[in-house]
């Protein structure tokens, strides 16, 4: 499949398409989930990962993680929201070689070619 000059090689890379794809979600969960706010999504989230352990999640560093947790995030969320990794760096606010260590740190490229 050849790539139009105007789109870099995350044109193709959606975080929807991808859960969609793994049929991890459906439509009619994204149309629920846009009815709550990202707070309550991550509050419940937590909630349901803790109830095999009796609602509690001791020994887990949550709160020294969310700055990963975040980040891992948000890079998804870029490079499925931008055409090229050269413009989902600018829309963050990175240097280019720094967005470059930031996906490579938290394999977010990799994640979104598995199952391709």
């Amino acid at each position: 499949m050849k790539k139009n000059k105007n789109q870099g090689k995350n044109a193709s890379y959606s975080l929807v398409n991808k859960l969609k794809k793994e049929e991890r979600i459906t439509e009619e969960f994204e149309v629920m989930m846009n009815n709550i706010t990202l707070e309550e999504l991550i509050g419940l989230k937590l909630e349901l990962a803790s109830k095999p352990f009796g609602g509690k999640s001791y020994g887990l560093p949550i709160w020294n993680s969310m700055k990963e947790i975040v980040q891992d995030a948000v890079l998804k969320y870029a490079l499925s929201a931008c055409k090229s990794k050269k413009e989902a760096a600018r829309f963050l606010g990175l240097r280019h070689q720094n967005f470059n260590l930031l996906i490579k740190k938290y394999g977010t490229e990799t994640f979104f070619e598995k199952n391709d």
